[in-house]
């Protein structure tokens, strides 16, 4: 087991929404984290207690803030036991203290969190008593130290919640209505929206649907700099663990309280919440007073026809309109809302958090950037609208889809709904949308959501050959009617999309970009998968440096590649590298003929803070390479091409190489190590005779498919080979 040292800067854990990744790393390093970087719903970073302390205080986006105290192997309950029981709690925690476990687990080993803090629980309770201190008691809503278990890939982390609960809850909220908004999703709006800088600029603030106005008083406790764990944990420290820091919590709260005295007598009434509902009004109105803003804050009952602009020039729109079926709201609402902006505040900015992309469209509103959020478990569109934008009949009507692209645009429409519930559960934000579903609109349409900053949506189009008896003019204009259709579905400008098309001509047919960006080389957009950031270019090159039916597999590998050394053969962009060094890998090996692909590789690395001797890249005929190589490797991946004729290397055929390249690689392997061996040549054949003489192979293809290339099953094949 690990015990963290007490002394150095250590690696903590902040917990979020998905969704507000980056906007909470930004939040942590104006803080003055030292380090953090975005993993799934959290941020890891680093610094020191007093650094984890002033997040519980100050951080408006986290959830939760643990600490670190131990780190085991944990394949079973037994292990969970024993681990835990392992921790000498006398240094956290007196008899006399009550205490709470939350539990999070994934895996085999133990699937029920409940079973599993009960357990972790046990241990802590079995441990004191062995050390003759008295049994402590459990208190779920208010323990004095909250404990935290997390059980992820075999590997148990148990940790303090310093902020002692979900940190959403700043105090203020007496009364809520029927679907209240946590109020660091209200704080991610207001960020978004370019709040309070607006306010500091003379700007106000409006909600035409405040509900138990949310967004409104924490807009106003950010206007006045009220830390937003001032009214929670004012009188009582969030925490009585022992290893808690209380004088450096003492001074934290001294330095807070001259802000929130400074701020809130410079603020100003610049807030203006409305809503159709009294009963909602009466709630914000007394949500106001304990908060200590309602005089910053006019509330008026009004329906959202009935909006009037605020007497500023300027300002920031925030709103959460209803959207879950229980709410029954429809795209009709929507049409009012953005009909009564376009009206009212049409040179304001906007932040609005819609239900879903068809609804966020149905405001009539001119996105310029969109975020996808989670509210709960419920999947939203946040759209950023700068500046609102004109009134409606002042806007050009959109040109009418032809009957063709309205085919494809409903059948793009169909395959997102399908795949809906599989991107939210697994975090996927890119993926293939589209895939010749209807023969006569033949390309591939994958989806690429740009990370931080922008997060704006691309597509990737590429137009699969249409036979020779096609007429030229049918082309065309089926793959104009592709690419409306598309924009469409997505609402991207066309400068935002990637078309690449094949050509006829002498000498066969070539891929060309028909997008009319040739003039703007080498933009690179980052984008996310499994917690690893990954950079793409989507108009420079045929293949954008992300293959994305490879998305399984490189997942898989990085489980098993914990604590052990990797090898990318033939690495590309090294992404399987990334994703083995995010998943704890201790080394990693990357090999790549093109000194272009592996400097893309080192990008993609340093992007997510690896470096160093551990993360070799290698320049090298990756055949020759691995037969004078004589180290040994835990986990191969070895995708190589189908053929190549590079002058710098010998002349390589995968159907004739095959069984050589693949007897080098198994010579690599540990005695337990595992080869992954894939390729796309349609027509490959294993040699299985020939393999049988050294590696047990067997082919996995099905298992590493993802939903969204199920209609092209045959994108890649796969298998897995060990040694005799």
């Amino acid at each position: 087991m690990h015990l963290p040292p007490e002394a150095s800067p250590l690696k903590f854990f902040v917990s979020c929404g998905k969704g507000l990744e980056y906007l909470l790393v930004d939040e942590l390093l104006a803080l003055g984290v030292e380090k953090a970087t975005a993993t799934v719903s959290g941020a890891n970073a680093e610094g020191e207690l007093l650094d984890a302390q002033r997040a519980v205080l100050w951080s408006r986006l986290a959830s939760r803030v643990l600490w670190p105290i131990a780190e085991f192997d944990c394949p079973d309950e037994l292990a969970l036991y024993d681990g835990v029981a392992a921790i000498p709690w006398q240094r956290h925690l007196r008899s006399e203290h009550t205490l709470s476990v939350d539990a999070h687990v994934s895996g085999d080993a133990i699937t029920h969190a409940r079973y599993a803090a009960q357990r972790v629980k046990d241990a802590v309770v079995d441990t004191l008593r062995a050390q003759g201190q008295e049994r402590p008691s459990v208190d779920v809503d208010h323990p004095d130290v909250r404990i935290n278990l997390s059980l992820r890939k075999g590997r148990a982390t148990i940790s303090i919640d310093l902020g002692g609960g979900p940190m959403h809850r700043r105090g203020w909220r007496n009364v809520q209505n029927d679907a209240p908004l946590k109020e660091n999703l209200a704080a991610a709006v207001l960020v978004r929206g370019g709040w309070p800088k607006a306010y500091h600029d003379g700007g106000a603030l409006l909600d035409p649907m405040c509900g138990s106005g949310t967004l409104l008083i924490e807009g106003a406790l950010m206007a006045a700099d009220v830390a937003p764990g001032l009214q929670r944990h004012g009188r009582n420290p969030p925490s009585r663990w022992l290893g808690f820091d209380a004088a450096g919590w003492e001074q934290l709260l001294e330095a807070a309280r001259q802000r929130e005295t400074s701020g809130r007598a410079a603020l100003k009434q610049a807030m203006f919440g409305s809503d159709q509902d009294p009963h909602a009004i009466r709630a914000a109105r007394e949500n106001a007073e304990v908060a200590g803003v309602a005089d910053a804050i006019w509330f008026g009952v009004r329906e959202v026809g009935d909006l009037q602009a605020p007497p500023f020039e300027r300002g920031t729109v925030v709103c959460n309109p209803p959207y879950d079926e229980r709410l029954a709201a429809d795209s009709a609402l929507y049409r009012r809302l953005g009909d009564a902006l376009r009206r009212t505040v049409p040179q304001w900015r906007a932040s609005l958090l819609c239900g879903n992309p068809e609804l966020a469209y149905a405001t009539g509103l001119r996105a310029s950037r969109k975020y996808q959020l989670f509210n709960g478990a419920i999947e939203c569109a946040l759209i950023v609208c700068d500046p609102v934008g004109p009134p409606r009949q002042e806007v050009a009507a959109p040109k009418e889809l032809s009957e063709g692209a309205l085919m494809v645009a409903n059948r793009l429409r169909k395959n997102l709904r399908k795949l809906k519930a599989w991107r939210a559960r697994e975090g996927i934000t890119c993926y293939r949308t589209y895939d010749a579903d209807l023969p006569e609109y033949a390309a591939a349409i994958d989806v690429y959501q740009e990370e931080g900053g922008q997060s704006r949506t691309f597509l990737h189009v590429q137009e699969y050959a249409a036979p020779e008896e096609i007429p030229e003019a049918d082309v065309r204009r089926r793959r104009n009617e592709l690419l409306a259709a598309a924009r469409e579905v997505f609402d991207v400008p066309a400068a935002q999309v990637a078309m690449k098309s094949r050509e006829r001509g002498k000498g066969g047919s070539k891929y060309a970009d028909l997008k009319g960006r040739l003039d703007q080389p080498g933009e690179l957009l980052t984008v996310r998968e499994s917690g690893a950031l990954l950079q793409v270019n989507l108009f420079d090159y045929l293949d954008t440096g992300l293959f994305l039916d490879h998305r399984p597999l490189r997942r898989h590998m990085g489980q098993e590649a914990r604590g052990k050394r990797f090898l990318n053969l033939f690495c590309y962009t090294g992404v399987a590298s990334v994703q083995a060094a995010v998943a704890g890998a201790d080394s990693t090996t990357s090999v790549d003929l093109s000194g272009t692909y592996l400097e893309w590789c080192a990008g993609n690395l340093a992007l997510n803070g690896f470096a160093g001797a551990q993360h070799r890249l290698v320049q090298a005929d990756a055949l020759r390479w691995l037969e004078a190589e004589r180290n040994r490797y835990d986990v191969i991946f070895c995708d190589p091409p189908t053929f190549s004729n590079s002058s710098r290397a010998d002349d390589f055929d995968i159907q004739r190489e095959h069984v050589r390249l693949l007897q080098a690689c198994v010579d690599r392997l540990t005695t337990e190590g595992v080869l992954y061996f894939s390729n796309n040549f349609r027509r490959f054949k294993l040699d299985a005779e020939a393999i049988a003489g050294f590696a047990r192979c067997e082919e996995i293809t099905a298992q590493t498919i993802p939903p969204d290339f199920e209609r092209n099953a045959r994108i890649h094949r796969c298998w897995r080979l060990a040694r005799l």
